[in-house]
């Protein structure tokens, strides 16, 4: 990372607020296309070190596009940092440019890790993936709902409503499905990436699209920056002689899901997770904590196959 200023922008429906540390310096400019190109040449002069937004429910995802396709180092990080960040350092008072130099300074002292960007392939392949989810948990609320219907003798009509809705949603999953799979075989680079993580027992192609869409982090970080990324490296909570139980929280939620399923199914498969959950069981951790081990461990595994490029193989485990 290189020493220059720490750029941080508070993103609204209608303006940009610009705030760099260390001069302090703000400014707003307008949200629309023409603002974002005058923004960018200003920042390529600045040479950033980082260029640091919040997650604000994809209202951000324009000014990331045109930062990432500029070349400068963009981040997005939680806004539940940045506010626990500004709570720690006793800033009170709120504008834009104010939030804007608090999300710079937050930028300065923890340095988030860049995230490639999407590329324009990548960009609907990630749409894709999401939209399959929310479909996912839109059956099962139908199917739980059918379920409650059945038990209290609900009319048939209404059961019958219910069960063509679920209906629907198989057959639009089964049409993603077919959409997933045709756009993994047009790319080459996704098509490899695809069955290198699928080489390993327990990643099915639901954790493997995950991955490719939420996760290009892998194979270009260490294993401890993707642990955090994802969520699966327990904090430490101890005080004195009190020494706490370890959690994880944090990252990226459906990468995490979907690694925590492939650890559930990989220690029934893969002998190195079925050993590695025993030998913990054995230890005398709780079964849940031993999955999340699991799931570590298996990110890990894969993050050194996605560097090196090279397929499942048991000498793996070892990383």
């Amino acid at each position: 990372m290189t020493d220059g200023p720490m750029v941080g922008i508070d993103v609204a429906l209608a303006t940009l607020a610009v705030g760099v540390v260390p001069d302090g310096r703000t400014w707003e400019v307008p949200y629309t296309p023409e603002g974002l190109d005058t923004l960018v040449a200003e920042l390529r002069g600045l040479a950033p070190a980082l260029v640091v937004l919040e997650g604000t429910g994809g209202l951000q995802a324009p000014a990331v596009a045109a930062f990432g396709m500029a070349g400068l180092p963009v981040v997005v990080v939680n806004p539940r940092q940045v506010r626990d960040f500004a709570k720690a350092t006793g800033q009170l008072a709120k504008s834009d440019a104010i939030d804007a130099l608090v999300i710079a300074r937050f930028a300065a002292a923890v340095r988030p890790v860049v995230r490639p960007l999407a590329d324009a392939d990548t960009a609907p392949f990630a749409e894709i993936v999401t939209r399959r989810r929310q479909l996912v948990e839109m059956r099962r609320a139908e199917e739980q709902r059918l379920s409650r219907l059945e038990a209290r003798r609900a009319t048939r009509r209404v059961r019958t409503d219910v069960a063509d809705h679920i209906a629907w949603l198989t057959r639009r999953l089964d049409r993603l499905d077919d959409e997933l799979h045709e756009a993994i075989k047009a790319s080459p680079v996704w098509r490899a990436q695809d069955q290198l993580y699928q080489s390993v027992r327990g990643v099915g192609p639901v954790v493997a699209h995950t991955l490719l869409a939420e996760l290009p982090e892998l194979g270009h970080v260490s294993s401890k920056v993707l642990a955090a990324l994802v969520g699966v490296a327990p904090f430490i909570r101890e005080s004195g002689a009190w020494r706490g139980r370890r959690h994880i929280r944090g990252g990226r939620r459906e990468v995490r899901r979907v690694l925590y399923l492939a650890a559930m199914s990989g220690v029934r498969t893969n002998p190195i997770l079925t050993t590695y959950y025993a030998r913990l069981c054995t230890a005398g951790k709780p079964k849940k904590v031993a999955l999340v081990a699991c799931a570590h461990k298996l990110l890990t595994i894969l993050n050194a196959m996605a560097r090196d490029q090279r397929p499942w193989s048991p000498t793996l485990a070892t990383v």
